[in-house]
């Protein structure tokens, strides 16, 4: 029995250090993981692939704050990786229309558009896509909001349409994860 209890512990502490990674270790820096939840059930299994499409279409709440959305996205590439899953199974995407839109723009255009705000959201963007995950913007929302495609971030791809990249991920085998 007190073999059996010193083994459990052994294995209870090889787990804690695996999972125990401080933000800046993770692929999205300065971003909390989802925390730990002793008993739960539905971790992210390090043997598949995540597919994930992350559909997001409303703005920040303020014009200096970064989308919500993309934190969100932040969590959950860092919940990843802090759970075994290797860079080249997170496959997350990202599809921006709608209220979104602004946060494609570089930041003089942004500022200009903005009565002089930076972009919040410029970091993170680049962030997120330093750790693999891929941006797309609407053609049609782009093309009703007047933006200039010479003005959106590089990182950002622009589409025909989001139904069409949310469709077309989607028949790719990626799961769709709405507002």
């Amino acid at each position: 029995m007190k073999a059996l209890l010193v083994i459990a512990a052994t294995s209870i502490g090889i787990m804690s250090s695996t999972l125990a990674q401080t933000t800046d270790t993770l692929p999205v820096p300065n971003f909390e993981p989802a925390r730990d939840v002793p008993g739960a059930h539905q971790l992210p299994d390090p043997t598949v692939t995540h597919k994930v499409v992350i559909d997001i279409t409303t703005a920040a709440s303020e014009i200096n704050d970064i989308n919500s959305r993309l934190v969100g996205a932040a969590r959950y590439v860092n919940t990843l990786a802090k759970y075994g899953v290797p860079a080249e199974q997170r496959k997350v995407a990202v599809v921006l229309h709608q209220g979104a839109t602004e946060i494609i723009l570089n930041n003089e255009t942004f500022k200009a558009r903005n009565d002089g705000h930076d972009n919040p959201n410029i970091a993170l963007i680049q962030n997120l896509t330093a750790a693999g995950v891929k941006f797309h913007v609407c053609g049609q929302a782009v093309l009703g909001r007047n933006i200039d495609p010479d003005t959106i971030m590089p990182e950002i791809q622009l589409d025909l349409w989001a139904l069409t990249t949310l469709i077309n991920l989607q028949l790719d085998g990626y799961v769709l994860v709405g507002e």
